[in-house]
C-alpha cells in the first residue's frame, strides 16, 4: 500500500450477545473510533468506513407529505452516527420522473420532492460534522427520456443529436442481456435504449457528452462539495464490439477518473458492476477509473452457503475476493436497492442467518454497505417498489416515517419490526449490527488487516485470520442451525509465529492457546468442544 504510518490503537471489550445461544448483558458500547483522515495504516480513508444507503424517498419525512426527504435524513443522523456509520450513499437525488430517480432530467439540482439545494448542502453540512461522508448516485449511462437534451435532439439539425445513438430504421438488435435496445422517437427514428424506452442511452464517442460528464462531476465535488459518487450500471456505458465491458468505457473512465482525481483525489467512487469479479477487477485496483466496485459474488455467496448450510461457496468466495482485491478495495454489501431483501431470500431462520450475513459482511476485507432497514430487518420481495418501502421507526402509525399518507404503504409488520422495538434489546438483530460495526470501528483489523482464509473439517464452519500491523483476530461462524462438535481448523500458511493467547471480543467465552505451525499458520486448531448454532466469534490473539 501506501507510506505507513503510527497510530493509536482502541481497544475495547464489548460484551453484548452477538451469539443466537447466549444471552448476556451488554455493557456499554464504548463511543466508535473516528477514522482517521488519512485512513488507517496507509490505506485511503474508505477501508475505516461503514457505508450506508438510503433512499431519500423512503426513509424519513420531515414536512407530513408521505415523501422522505433531505431534512428528514438530517434529523436521523444522529441515528447513524450512533449506529457507527461514518458514510451515507444517496440514491438519486436529482429531479426525474419517476419515484426512483434513475431517470435524470437535470444533473445540476436537486429534485424538489426531497427539498432545495439548501437542505442537501444542510445535511451535508451536519454530516461532516458528525465525520459522515455523503456520495450520491450518478446515472451517466443515460438520461430521462424527458431531459432537455434529449426532447432538443429530437429537432432537425439540434446539436444535442449525437448525444444519444440514433439509426434511421430499427437494427433489431438486442441490447447486453437480451433485451429490446431500439426505440422509435417522434422524429422517426430509432434510439438505443437498454433498460426501457425511458432511459435513452447517453453517446459517449461525442466529446461533448463527454466534457458534460465531467462539468457534472465538478459541480458536484467542487460546488456542492459531496465526497464522491456511487456510478450506476457504468459496464454499459459505451459500446464498440462490445455492448459491455468494453474498451470505450474503460477509455472514458481512465479520462474520467483522471479529471475527478485532480479535483479532489480524496474523492470515493464505486461502481455497479453487476458481474463476477473476474469482470470487475479490470474497473479499479488503478489510479484512473475508480477507487472501488461492488462485490456481487459476496452477496451471492452468503445467501446460498447459508441456505444451505455449506460453507464451500461462501469460502472460495473469500478466498477469491482475497486474490481478486489485494488492496481490499472492493465494496461488499448484503442487497442493495434492486435485489429481493435478504429477509425474503433466506427459506427459514431469517433472523439467525442475517445476523450471520452481517458477521461475514463486517468481518470480511473490503468496504462494508448496508441496505436501509437491513439493520431492522426489514422485508420485500420484487417488484422493486416493495423492495424501497418507508423505514420503520417505530410502532406507530405511518411506522415514524411520516404523520401524513407514506408514498408506498408501509409493510405490514412494522408494529413488530422497527428500529425502537430492537434498540436496548441484547439479542436483537439492531443490537447484533450495532455491536460489529462498532467493533469494526475500533478495530484496525477489520478494516485493513491482510485475510488469510482456514479450513475446516465441517462444512458448517467458516474461519479466517485478519492480520493488521498491530494486531491480529480470527473470525470463528457457525452457519449451521445445529451445534458443531468434532471440527477443528487448519492454515496451511499465515502471518503467526509462536504461541498466542486467545480473547474473545464479543463475551466472556475461553479459547485454548493456539500454536502457529513453521509456515506461520495452524494444525489441527481446536477452539471449543461445541460450537453453537449461528454464532459468531471474534477473537483477539496475543503472544
Amino acid at each position: 500500500m501506501k507510506n505507513k504510518f503510527l497510530y493509536l490503537i482502541l481497544l475495547v471489550a464489548i460484551l453484548a450477545a452477538c451469539t443466537t445461544p447466549a444471552t448476556q448483558a451488554p455493557t456499554e458500547i464504548p463511543p466508535t473510533a473516528t477514522p482517521e483522515p488519512e485512513g488507517t495504516e496507509g490505506f485511503p480513508w474508505w477501508n475505516d468506513v461503514v457505508f450506508y444507503e438510503i433512499f431519500v424517498r423512503s426513509f424519513n419525512d420531515s414536512d407530513g407529505d408521505g415523501i422522505g426527504d433531505f431534512n428528514g435524513i438530517t434529523a436521523k443522523l444522529d441515528y447513524l452516527q450512533d449506529l457507527g456509520i461514518r458514510g451515507i450513499w444517496l440514491m438519486p437525488i436529482n429531479p426525474s420522473p419517476s419515484y426512483h430517480g434513475y431517470d435524470v432530467t437535470d444533473y445540476y439540482a436537486v429534485n424538489p420532492q426531497y427539498g432545495t439545494m439548501d437542505d442537501f448542502k444542510n445535511l451535508l453540512a451536519e454530516a461532516h460534522k458528525r465525520d459522515i461522508k455523503i456520495i450520491i448516485d450518478l446515472v451517466l449511462n443515460h438520461t430521462s427520456s424527458k431531459n432537455p437534451w434529449f426532447q432538443k435532439a429530437l429537432e432537425p439539425g439540434s446539436e444535442y443529436y449525437d448525444w444519444y445513438k440514433w439509426s434511421d430504421s430499427d437494427p433489431n438488435t438486442q441490447g447486453p442481456w437480451g433485451s429490446q435496445a431500439w426505440y422509435k422517437a417522434s422524429n422517426g427514428k430509432y434510439y438505443y435504449a437498454i433498460f426501457w424506452e425511458g432511459m435513452p442511452d447517453l453517446n459517449y464517442d461525442t466529446p461533448a457528452v463527454r466534457e458534460e460528464a465531467k462539468k457534472i462531476t465538478a459541480f458536484w465535488l467542487q460546488d456542492v462539495g459531496i465526497d464522491g459518487f456511487r456510478l450506476d450500471a457504468i459496464r454499459y456505458l459505451a459500446e464498440d464490439t462490445q455492448l459491455q465491458d468494453s474498451k470505450a468505457t474503460h477509455a472514458f473512465l481512465d479520462e474520467w477518473g483522471t479529471y475527478y482525481r485532480e479535483i479532489n483525489p480524496q474523492a470515493f467512487t464505486v461502481g455497479e458492476v453487476w458481474t463476477d469479479n473476474n469482470n470487475v477487477k479490470p474497473y479499479i485496483n488503478t489510479n484512473t477509473e475508480l477507487t472501488s466496485a461492488f462485490n456481487f459474488d459476496l452477496a451471492f455467496a452468503l445467501v446460498k452457503s447459508l441456505n444451505e448450510s455449506n460453507n464451500s461457496t461462501l469460502r472460495f468466495t473469500l478466498q477469491t475476493t482475497v486474490r481478486d482485491f489485494p488492496e481490499m478495495d472492493n465494496s461488499n454489501f448484503i442487497t442493495n436497492h434492486d435485489m429481493p431483501r435478504i429477509m425474503n431470500q433466506f427459506g427459514a431462520d431469517q433472523i439467525d442467518r442475517n445476523k450471520v450475513a452481517a458477521s461475514v459482511l463486517m468481518t470480511a476485507p473490503g468496504i462494508p454497505f448496508i441496505y436501509y432497514g437491513e439493520e431492522i430487518g426489514m422485508s420485500g420481495p420484487k417488484p422493486d417498489e416493495l423492495i424501497r418501502t418507508p423505514m420503520q421507526w417505530t410502532s406507530e402509525k405511518g411506522a415514524g416515517f411520516t404523520t401524513g399518507t407514506p408514498w408506498e404503504p408501509v409493510n405490514s409488520d412494522y408494529p413488530i419490526v422497527n428500529v425502537a422495538a430492537q434498540e436496548g434489546k441484547p439479542d436483537s438483530l439492531f443490537e447484533h449490527y450495532r455491536t460489529l460495526i462498532q467493533l469494526r470501528n475500533a478495530h484496525p483489523a477489520l478494516r485493513v488487516g491482510k485475510t488469510y482464509v482456514a479450513e475446516s473439517n465441517s462444512k458448517k464452519v467458516v474461519a479466517y485470520i485478519r492480520a493488521s500491523e498491530s494486531e491480529t483476530l480470527l473470525i470463528l461462524i457457525n452457519i449451521d442451525d445445529k451445534p458443531i462438535t468434532d471440527f477443528n481448523l487448519d492454515l496451511s500458511v499465515g502471518p503467526l509465529s509462536g504461541e498466542y493467547t486467545l480473547t474473545s471480543l464479543l463475551d466472556e467465552t475461553a479459547f485454548p492457546n493456539l500454536p502457529a505451525n513453521t509456515k506461520g499458520g495452524f494444525d489441527n486448531y481446536i477452539p471449543m468442544a461445541e460450537l453453537p448454532p449461528y454464532s459468531t466469534y471474534i477473537i483477539q490473539l496475543t503472544k
